[in-house]
């Protein structure tokens, strides 16, 4: 759960990076930011987001969510997610975290986040060998949660 104040922060952080390329941060933008920053872990689809945002905004229209989805992920505000389910999923770009990766049930289709990088002596090995650089990483488990574990 999000903070009041980590809330504040967050949309102070975007407002700015927004002014930096010279848009502005409007109400229906903030509106869709903060269903973003309320429903971090939950990966949410532009449909959703667009229910959430709904439900504040009445006359808000799901065209003006998907160019504020492409905005955001044109800044580098949010990034845009692919868990092979047929629609693209969103949550927030985090600036100075890498990525973390994501566990998907095959059965219920819930999505989970694992913080853990297993990843980075491979990044090391990687640069060290090819000298190349690696900035990030999306790496997607797909498998049975513990609760459809126990439904098979």
């Amino acid at each position: 759960m999000v903070t009041d104040e980590e809330k504040k922060h967050k949309i102070r952080l975007i407002e700015e990076k927004l002014k930096e390329k010279e848009c502005k941060l409007t109400p229906q933008r903030r509106a869709t930011l903060n269903v973003l920053i309320e429903n971090q872990s939950k990966h949410l689809s532009t449909e959703e987001i667009y229910d959430l945002v709904k439900d504040k905004f009445p006359d808000i229209g799901l065209a003006t969510i998907y160019r504020t989805l492409q905005l955001f992920d044109d800044f580098d505000i949010i990034k845009k997610l692919n868990f092979n389910d047929g629609c693209y999923r969103y949550e927030l770009s985090e600036d100075q975290r890498h990525q973390h990766h994501h566990l998907l049930c095959l059965k219920c289709g819930n999505v989970y986040e694992f913080d853990d990088d297993l990843l980075d002596e491979l990044e090391h090995k990687i640069h060290k060998n090819s000298a190349f650089a690696v900035t990030d990483h999306m790496v997607k488990f797909f498998g049975y949660c513990k609760e459809c574990q126990n439904t098979k």
